[in-house]
């Protein structure tokens, strides 16, 4: 598992850096982001954050607009943003921004021409963290989050995979994907008419049949333009009261769905999460 620098530039003490490096699980070449803090080095491996963005970014919308780098140094956990999709001329696409490059929705593709690159869920889960812990001083303690689309992927990669993660959380996150147009379109396209399928990749679905708990934080935004439409967090919260599940989601007056309102709560998130690294 080779990797190529792209990209290095100094901040708050540690090291964000961009690499390239051929994906097994997704057939092309893959790009990512990591936040390395000062603390880490070859004698002191620390953990590691995920982070999944939404639909249209790529690794590096987050590390240039959420300001996570001064906590993360100050808290010494690594982050390490993936791109959104498989890239390149060979990959499949769509005309819309909600499907296809940009909009892997973090599932493993059932469907042609999708399944030979869309494996995006096996590629978060397996691949890029061997590759992470094969390449850099990080220890196998992980927590995953995301905002909206990445919401959704590190809701549900977290809940079908608690004993890989210390904890999970997420901004705006497209909570129930069987019920809303982003989720429908996405969900048809890669997993085909098996509606049994999608609601493998359904936080509110999930959560609902959880027996093993991550500890989860969820914000919202009561101002986001796709609160009633496609995120419909009520959905979430009925299933965490069924099951008894922890999930702790907050509802903030005023907030949209932008960055700017990850990054006035993402300290309280890399928070968080160290909190559980340090348990």
């Amino acid at each position: 598992m080779t990797i190529e620098n792209l990209s290095c530039n100094k901040s708050f003490g540690g090291w964000h850096k961009q690499y390239s490096h051929q994906s097994a699980v997704l057939n092309c070449t893959m790009r990512f982001a990591i936040y390395l803090p000062p603390q880490a080095s070859t004698a002191h491996r620390v953990p590691v954050i995920y982070w999944l963005s939404g639909l249209t970014c790529t690794d590096e919308n987050f590390m240039q607009k959420a300001g996570a780098q001064r906590i993360a140094a100050e808290l010494g956990v690594v982050i390490v943003a993936p791109d959104t999709s498989p890239r390149g001329e060979a990959v499949a696409d769509d005309d819309g921004y909600d499907l296809g490059k940009g909009a892997g929705f973090y599932v493993n593709a059932t469907e042609q021409p999708w399944q030979r690159h869309y494996q995006m869920y096996d590629y978060i889960v397996d691949e890029l963290p061997a590759l992470i812990e094969a390449h850099f001083p990080v220890t196998d303690q992980r927590a995953i989050a995301g905002h909206s689309m990445g919401g959704h992927g590190a809701l549900i990669i977290a809940l079908r995979n608690p004993q890989r993660y210390t904890s999970v959380s997420a901004f705006s996150p497209i909570t129930n994907p069987v019920d809303c147009p982003w989720g429908q379109k996405a969900f048809a396209a890669y997993l085909g008419k098996n509606q049994e399928a999608w609601r493998e990749y359904d936080a509110s679905e999930l959560m609902r049949k959880a027996t093993e708990h991550v500890p989860a934080l969820v914000d919202q935004g009561e101002a986001d333009d796709f609160l009633e439409s496609q995120l419909k967090p009520e959905a979430i919260v009925r299933s965490a009261h069924e099951s008894g599940y922890p999930l702790q989601l907050r509802r903030h007056e005023g907030y949209d769905h932008s960055y700017y309102f990850i990054a006035s709560f993402i300290e309280e998130h890399v928070r968080f999460h160290a909190g559980y690294f340090n348990k």
